[in-house]
């Protein structure tokens, strides 16, 4: 019997309807996947990355920036920032192999002489699994630089020769930062302030300039893939901006030196301990505001700011609580030029001169004033310097600034009028910050009065600078104004700011806010201040050969009649086209009488001395005392003839006697 021929099975078209739904489901749960892929990518991928490298090696360090310096306009580094290294501790790694823990601990011991081996052991006992234990911090190079050639050092013989003599020691690594270094410790303090931790700037202008020094941290990545491959990724660090300043540190070093000098004079005639002559000074070139040195004589080491051992001893020091440390601290920090308000006294006479003769109501032609030793004023009786010897009597305008008359000056201020006294005052900045890159500066706007307050007493005394308060920036600015033709510039300490390459990122131009005077009216001021120094009370200013110009001030304090006084002198020179203005400040002088103004004179004299031929700035003007002592020398020889031929008659006539 035959074989009977099997059908084929039919792909019915049932079948194929069913295969093709099977395939496009297929299709659509794979672009559903595709899709979620990366949803999930771009939207949680960060996430998921880094869950899977949590289950791997991982090692995260930070690349610290390096934080700007600060330069004076010479060039000179007057802070930077130094790199130090803690010695981290990869405990995990150290515990992952016995034979790793025995030469790493003896090799720690034997390059960090602090370190012991039971605090070595107790870290990996204590913290087996941590990567990251910190085991000494800020230690400089020359430290770590022994455990690195330690590490690296090689075998020169031998059948291993080019192994490693250590290569045990595993689970040690160095983390780089800076700390804050001041080359010249204390100079500038008040300029400069100081940093604490977290590159947070405290007081001068690593306050005031804080986000521009500072940079940006890196961070370097690392993780073991399945491979046990090291990636590795880094992001750089960007170092912060460095400042060039307008000051000068030979000037600074002036200024700080005399100040010292001066308090070791004073300081414990009639007080004790060093520090207590608040004495500051600043000096300004008068033509764009650039402060070239500012100091007063609370410094402090700005790489220990927090040391008071200078001022206090131990014993008071271990007296104080938490927040009256803290109160001292920031009295020896602050700076008294920008913070401190005081009633500036005479050096205000110039302003009152200057307003009226701006405004026409005075005039070089004026009759004189008569100075009769007082005026009553709102039913206040208000005297002058010379009342105990019955007033100056008659006085021109100059000769009031000469002799600082406050009886003529008082006269002056009732042909002013308050309106356009009140109205100089703010042209001159009275009353506002002159918003100098420093903080803390004082704003004086409550302790002067406006027109509707002001009454016929407060501008007596104001014309003459008492009842009035301002801060010693504000002064010297305004009084910068006043020699050099009108012009008022911003007072500033930063003059160019440059990245970590040197290149220059920003160069800071003068500002000029406004005209205060005119040039005429400038220039007479400066003629009177000039007559001041030469024939006036500011005569003990002078620096024989130098043209110069100033005027003293001699404020009584608050409460009248306590013999507390703040005396000042303010000077410039050349007097034709000022290059350097000095302002001196002493406040409650130890002394037994503390009015007076030669204190500051003298002070300033010696300043400008030294600051002359620095600067080259020329004499100008012939020597008065070169000029004594060519005439001694030539009466001398005049006088040395005559005698010899009065001997030589003598002699002849011995002869025919």
């Amino acid at each position: 019997m035959a074989k009977r021929k099997r059908k084929p099975n039919r792909f019915t078209q049932s079948m194929k309807k069913k295969l093709l739904v099977v395939f496009f489901l297929v299709i659509v749960l794979l672009i559903v996947l595709i899709v979620r892929l990366f949803y999930i990518r771009y939207t949680k991928g960060e996430e998921y990355e880094k869950r899977v490298l949590n289950q791997q090696g991982y090692d995260s360090q930070t690349i610290p920036y390096e934080r700007g310096d600060i330069l004076d306009s010479q060039g000179t580094i007057l802070a930077t920032s130094v790199d130090v290294y803690n010695v981290i501790l990869d405990c995990k790694l150290i515990n992952e192999d016995e034979k790793y823990i025995e030469p790493t601990v003896k090799a720690l011991v034997q390059c960090f002489p602090d370190v012991t081996e039971e605090e070595v052991k107790a870290a990996l006992t204590e913290k087996p699994d941590s990567r990251y234990f910190v085991l000494r911090k800020r230690l400089p190079y020359e430290e770590i630089q022994a455990f690195e050639q330690l590490q690296n050092e090689v075998y020169t013989e031998g059948k291993n020769k080019g192994d490693k003599v250590n290569p045990n020691v595993q689970g040690v690594w160095f983390e780089k930062e800076y700390v804050r270094e001041y080359p010249y410790n204390s100079l500038a303090c008040k300029v400069l302030g100081f940093t604490t931790s977290g590159n947070v700037g405290i007081g001068g202008l690593e306050d005031y300039y804080n986000d521009t020094l500072n940079g940006i941290n890196g961070r370097q990545y690392g993780y073991l893939n399945s491979d046990n491959n090291v990636e590795k990724t880094i992001k750089d660090a960007v170092n912060g901006q460095s400042l060039v300043t307008t000051i000068d540190i030979n000037i600074q070093s002036i200024v700080e030196q005399k100040i010292a000098a001066f308090n070791e004079a004073h300081a414990n005639e009639f007080t004790e301990g060093p520090g207590s002559v608040n004495t500051a000074v600043i000096v300004m070139n008068p033509q764009n505001g650039e402060i070239l040195a500012m100091a007063d004589s609370s410094s402090y080491d700005l790489n220990n700011p927090w040391d008071l051992s200078a001022y206090y001893t131990q014993e008071e020091i271990d007296a104080m609580d938490e927040q009256t440390t803290l109160d001292v601290l920031n009295g020896i920090w602050q700076n008294f030029c920008t913070t401190y308000t005081y009633e500036p006294g005479s050096t205000a006479k110039p302003f009152t001169v200057a307003a009226g003769l701006e405004t026409g109501k005075l005039s070089e032609n004026d009759e004189p004033y008569y100075c009769d030793g007082y005026e009553v004023v709102g039913g206040h009786t208000i005297k002058c310097v010379a009342y105990s010897h019955g007033g100056h009597g008659s006085e021109t305008i100059e000769q009031a600034i000469m002799n600082s008359c406050n009886d003529a000056l008082m006269q002056m201020a009732e042909k002013i009028g308050k309106e356009e006294f009140s109205k100089y005052q703010n042209i001159f900045n009275f009353g506002l910050r002159t918003n100098i890159d420093l903080p803390g500066e004082a704003k004086t706007d409550t302790l002067i009065k406006g027109v509707e307050e002001m009454g016929s007493a407060d501008l007596a005394t104001y014309s003459f600078g008492q009842n009035f308060n301002v801060t010693m920036i504000q002064l010297a600015s305004g009084f910068c104004s006043l020699i050099n033709g009108g012009e008022y510039y911003q007072p500033h300490l930063v003059k160019k700011i440059v990245d970590d390459n040197g290149n220059t990122v920003e160069t800071i131009e003068p500002v000029l806010l406004k005209q205060t005077i005119s040039k005429q009216t400038s220039d007479t001021i400066k003629g009177y201040l000039y007559n001041t120094v030469t024939s006036g009370t500011a005569k003990s200013a002078k620096v024989e050969g130098y043209s110069m110009g100033g005027k003293t001030g001699t404020a009584e304090k608050y409460p009248r009649g306590n013999q507390k006084y703040l005396v000042s002198f303010i000077g410039f020179a050349p007097v034709e086209d000022p290059e350097v203005l000095v302002y001196v400040v002493i406040n409650e002088p130890n002394v037994e009488n503390q009015a007076q103004s030669s204190l500051a004179t003298n002070l300033a004299k010696d300043i400008f001395t030294e600051l002359f031929p620095y600067m080259n700035i020329y004499k100008d003007e012939e020597d008065q005392q070169a000029i004594e002592n060519a005439m001694s020398q030539e009466q001398d020889a005049q006088l040395s003839q005559e005698e010899q031929a009065s001997s030589q008659e003598n002699y002849t006539e011995n002869i025919f006697n």
